[in-house]
């Protein structure tokens, strides 16, 4: 049997999964608002392309990256505060676990 130095923090089953369905969460917030508008604005140019029967395979690309770019610039800020929040979380937390690893 190993002995455990009392000064590392042994993390427990929950502690991962508590941190790693944060991250996750995190990073589905802040990857929504692009995921999403750049499937509407796909969706928008596909319906444009049956309608005008334009079989153009760079159309679609454009639009998308103004749309991006635009939602980027928009949301940018929020982003920005929901890394840093969790960040944060995540930071201060560490004594708590050292704390109960010990």
């Amino acid at each position: 049997m190993h002995a455990v130095h009392p000064m590392l923090a042994v993390m427990n089953d929950g502690d991962v999964m508590s941190l790693a369905s944060g991250a996750i969460w995190t990073t589905m917030r802040v990857a929504a608002p692009v995921l999403i508008v750049g499937l509407v604005v796909g969706l928008i140019v596909s319906i444009f392309q049956a309608v005008t029967q334009i079989q153009e395979q760079t159309l679609v690309f454009i639009p998308k990256v103004i749309a991006i770019v635009v939602v980027l610039a928009v949301t940018g800020p929020w982003m920005m505060n929901v890394m840093l929040a969790y960040t944060h979380d995540l930071f201060a937390n560490i004594p708590n676990v050292i704390a109960r690893g010990s």
